[in-house]
């Protein structure tokens, strides 16, 4: 765990040009960017854990691992070179450790401070946020621009699926989010409520030790099964520099990514034969179709992805298996289905799914008037409508979350940048008019479905909108006008904009 200096404890200044909350991925980004494209700005990061790393810090459970490759969910400035393009938990800490020391980001981030609230005053044109510190005291601090790294769901509390009789359970039970320290599972018989991606990061790391794993799926799920390692990439490492050969297999997968995720849309059974061609080769006699066949299509959900066929090799050595049923109720010894099956069980781990959270659980408010997330409009997928100053990451569905939280964190720069040419200290995406809305994700994942009711709403058209396609958004973010008469640019005592507006505020100290 890093060690907090006397610097990094007490805030030198309660005031900057830009607050980043969360020193995780979507943080860590932007305040290299900021560093590179807006150098003259001041700016902090504000932490609630110890430690940086965010999901990836939080996370401790056994073989916790990336379900996308790390040229893509690496960063675009810092080549990912290690052999393993399929990473687990400590090899990313490590990315970003070194992140951190090259571009001297430990002085700017203020460990244990929770944010509980921000407030915009448009005539001082700022934001004022609360948080609380890990002694219990609170912290003020004000910023011109407040961009929000905070993640998409709940750190404190994961998706209760209610399961019947839980609490009759005699063993253990354990959440993936909050997997024990050293918990030891090794001679046990292991259930595994879920079939998502934690479900199956799972599985063939406990069956190494366990007497057996089950993993219990309610519906099956669409798994990928492709090597950990990119023989590309380690090929170009050999005959190119890193960032060359970096950014050719960056480029690659991601087109790889968009191409399988269209033709899903557009022929699945073309993607279907793909994916059940190494599940019926690892799995043979065991390939049960039905248990691995969703009532739905390829990328309609999120794959799974399976490196190395690591699962469907546990399964066909026997070492766990695969149930598809519905609990009926949770005994002292186990789980009995509804169709009579009962599965013996010494530990149940509910790797039932994640509760999303909007912006970090923070409890925003401009002018007074506290923020109703379903009452503002996405606006180029990283702001909202009638919300001054204010950015945040929600990536892809369907390709790696830093692909966004780097296209946005440059996009951002560009704006600020814009305000400092036009000597204004106000950026408002401003509405003005009614939209024809559409379904914030064209998914049917039960996580994003359980929380549509939560979140911004969304149009049919740019730029009232999130997408789920980088290499649009990266021309809309990258190469678009920023003053594109829609985002508009004011001061402190002008809603009009640029001709009335202030002098920019310069650099804090």
């Amino acid at each position: 765990m890093a060690t907090q200096s006397a610097q990094t404890q007490t805030m030198a200044s309660d005031s900057v040009d830009v607050l980043i909350v969360g020193a995780g991925i979507s943080g860590i980004g932007m305040a290299v960017h900021l560093r590179d494209k807006c150098p003259g700005k001041s700016f902090a990061i504000v932490e609630r854990r110890e430690e940086i790393g965010g999901t990836w810090n939080l996370f401790q459970y056994p073989g916790i691992r990336s379900d996308s490759d790390m040229h893509t969910l690496g960063f675009s400035f810092e080549p990912w070179t290690e052999q393993k393009s399929i990473a687990d938990g400590p090899s990313i800490m490590n990315y970003l450790h070194r992140i951190k020391a090259k571009h001297d980001l430990e002085r700017h981030i203020h460990f244990g401070h929770k944010v509980l609230s921000a407030s915009w005053s448009s005539e001082e044109a700022r934001w004022t946020v609360t948080a609380e510190k890990a002694d219990g005291s609170t912290a003020i601090l004000h910023a011109n621009f407040v961009y929000m790294g905070a993640g998409y769901y709940d750190y404190d509390n994961p998706y209760d699926a209610k399961i019947e009789g839980i609490g009759d359970f005699k063993g253990d039970v354990v959440h993936p989010q909050f997997w024990p320290k050293d918990f030891d599972y090794s001679g046990k018989k292991v259930v595994i409520i879920g079939s998502g991606a934690t479900a199956v990061t799972i599985v063939p790391v406990l069956a190494e030790k366990a007497s057996h794993v089950t993993m219990l799926q309610r519906t099956p799920t669409w798994y990928a099964a492709r090597p950990s390692k990119d023989w590309l990439a380690n090929i170009l490492r050999k005959i190119l520099p890193d960032k060359w050969a970096y950014s050719i297999t960056r480029w690659k997968n991601v087109k790889m990514q968009d191409l399988t995720f269209r033709t899903a849309r557009d022929n699945p059974q073309k993607v279907i034969d793909k994916l059940e061609k190494p599940m019926k080769r690892e799995l043979g006699e065991k390939y049960v179709k039905d248990d691995y066949t969703p009532p739905y299509g390829p990328w309609e959900q999120r794959l799974c992805l399976v490196p190395d066929g690591d699962m469907f090799k546990a399964i066909a050595a026997g070492r766990a298996d695969l149930k598809t049923g519905h609990i009926e109720t949770v005994t002292e010894n186990g789980i009995r289905l509804k169709s009579g099956e009962t599965l013996d069980a010494d530990v149940i781990v509910t790797a039932t799914g994640l509760k999303l959270a909007v912006a970090g659980k923070v409890a925003f408010s401009v002018d007074g008037k506290p923020v109703r997330w379903p009452d503002h409009y996405y606006y180029k997928g990283c702001m909202f409508s009638d919300i001054p100053n204010l950015a945040i990451v929600f990536g892809y569905l369907n390709a790696s979350w830093t692909l966004k939280a780097d296209i946005v964190s440059e996009y951002v720069c560009r704006v600020i940048n814009h305000m400092d040419a036009t000597s204004t200290r106000i950026a408002n995406p401003a509405l003005g008019k009614e939209l024809e809305q559409e379904e914030l994700f064209d998914f049917s994942s039960g996580y994003l479905q359980r929380s549509l009711h939560e979140l911004p709403r969304n149009s049919t058209e740019m730029p009232w909108k999130l997408n789920q396609d980088y290499l649009y958004d990266k021309n809309i973010l990258l190469n678009d006008p920023i003053d594109d008469g829609v985002l508009r640019f004011y001061g402190p005592n002008s809603q009009h904009g640029a001709e009335d507006s202030e002098p920019a505020l310069e650099a804090a100290e």
